[in-house]
């Protein structure tokens, strides 16, 4: 998203004027429709991505939380296979749910869409061992990866609607984990 986008939608969304007709918000917020309720829901994640500042590092803290609670709950046995279904079953509902909130703003990727931030911090938490330090640096990995988008991260950002709004996030999981592994392996992190 750039950042005139998120000028534009985030004052829209939080109460102040908007940027791009002036008008009061609720008036800015009555020339888009929402989006389908079941979208919404997905793609901010329950509402988490309306929080500020920082929705997107909201979503990776909400989910570092839920999965630590889920990883500590299952057998050591069942919690890759866990975390893997469960940042693919988000990234196929997640690309649906982004490509209708974002139409329905008319914006190319909205900072309140949080569920690829989601997708993304799940792929970075597979096999990583239910450990604080562990949950720790997993997040500030992917958190890194997201924000700084390097090659190819950004390039899937480019893709048309909630493909390109998932993906580059997913891409940013996938080198959070390739580091975090690395770093397991190595014995930086114990």
């Amino acid at each position: 998203m750039t950042e005139q986008d998120r000028t534009v939608a985030e004052p829209a969304l939080s109460g102040g004027p908007s940027h791009r007709t002036g008008e009061p918000p609720a008036i800015a917020r009555a020339t888009h429709q929402a989006g389908p309720l079941w979208a919404t829901l997905i793609a901010t994640f329950l509402g988490i991505g309306n929080l500020s500042p920082g929705p997107g590092t909201w979503a990776s803290a909400a989910t570092v939380m839920i999965w630590s609670g889920i990883a500590f709950e299952l057998p050591p046995s069942l919690r890759i296979p866990a975390a893997i279904f469960l940042a693919v079953l988000i990234t196929l509902i997640g690309i649906p749910a982004a490509t209708r909130v974002s139409r329905s703003f008319a914006l190319k990727d909205p900072s309140f869409v949080v569920i690829d931030e989601v997708a993304g911090q799940l792929i970075a938490l597979i096999g990583v061992p239910v450990a604080w330090k562990s949950f720790l640096v997993s997040f500030i990995l992917f958190r890194v990866f997201d924000i700084v988008k390097p090659p190819p991260v950004r390039q899937l950002e480019r893709l048309p609607g909630g493909v390109g709004i998932v993906l580059d996030d997913v891409a940013a999981g996938i080198l959070a984990l390739f580091v975090m592994h690395l770093l397991l392996h190595f014995a930086l992190l114990r």
